[in-house]
């Protein structure tokens, strides 16, 4: 039974690391597209706020996505054909930001 258990609690803990790091990414995603352009002009901030921010988070979102792929191999999980493809384009979406962000800060 105890082995069924930590089956259980694997296969929980590898779905909770892909779903952090598809909501980190989606964060970053969100901040590119909607808060930085749009939201925090309104509120008159304008600058360099959001590239520096944005490659911050791209930068962790791309750990939390590298580390979801690695859990998955690791854990052999029925999914992980389906999951690790997903992480992948993700992470190229995410450095396309990133490689923006760069770009931005450097004028």
């Amino acid at each position: 039974m105890s082995g069924s258990l930590s089956t259980v609690e694997a296969t929980d803990g590898v779905a909770r690391t892909f779903s952090t790091s598809m909501v980190v990414s989606g964060v970053r995603c969100l901040l590119a597209y909607v808060v930085f352009p749009w939201l925090l002009p309104l509120l008159g901030v304008t600058g360099g706020v959001g590239p520096g921010v944005g490659l911050a988070i791209g930068v962790v979102a791309i750990g939390f996505n590298l580390g979801s792929i690695v859990r998955f191999w690791r854990t052999g999980h029925r999914l992980k054909w389906l999951v690790i493809p997903i992480n992948v384009a993700v992470i190229g979406l995410l450095l396309v930001l990133v490689g923006f962000d760069i770009t931005d800060l450097n004028g």
